[in-house]
């Protein structure tokens, strides 16, 4: 088990968007699993995190499709690189290298935050400046940086 690198929700992660959020909510929890299974459970955690992936990239593809969404083809190519890579890593498993799952589960921590952060939070406005000609309206309470005390709270639009 690797207990040292760890992957935990937090709000800076919120977007303003309801679905978004929550499914990134699950994104963290499936690649915090990848982060500290242990070798007996590998295959079932790279299994449940493709399912979830696959569901996960396949709505905001859809959103994208349906409502134009002008950067869609950078989104879409950057969710198939994430599914190219989780079945890549799943041949490795296969062949026996649990070491490519705990890569890919590293890259998939690194990735997410700046993901989310350019790509889906343009997402996330975009739709709900769509559907409520308004921009997101995001409170976070937990994103806490180091001139922060965990007390405070954090509210921002989005966009």
């Amino acid at each position: 088990m690797n207990m040292q690198t760890v992957f935990a929700w937090n709000d800076s992660y919120l977007l303003g968007h309801a679905a978004i959020d929550e499914t990134h909510r699950e994104f963290v929890e499936l690649v915090e699993a990848l982060l500290t299974v242990d070798d007996a459970g590998m295959e079932e955690a790279l299994a449940a995190f493709e399912r979830h992936a696959e569901a996960h990239f396949e709505q905001e593809n859809r959103w994208m499709s349906l409502d134009g969404f002008p950067a869609r083809d950078c989104h879409v190519d950057e969710h198939d690189k994430v599914l190219a890579s989780v079945r890549e890593v799943k041949k490795d498993l296969a062949a026996g290298n649990r070491q490519a799952v705990r890569e890919l589960a590293v890259a998939l921590k690194d990735w997410f935050p700046g993901h989310a952060d350019y790509m889906d939070s343009a997402l996330a406005t975009w739709l709900v400046r769509r559907r409520h000609a308004a921009s997101p309206l995001v409170f976070r309470r937990n994103a806490v940086t180091p001139a922060e005390t965990p007390a405070e709270t954090t509210v921002e639009t989005a966009g």
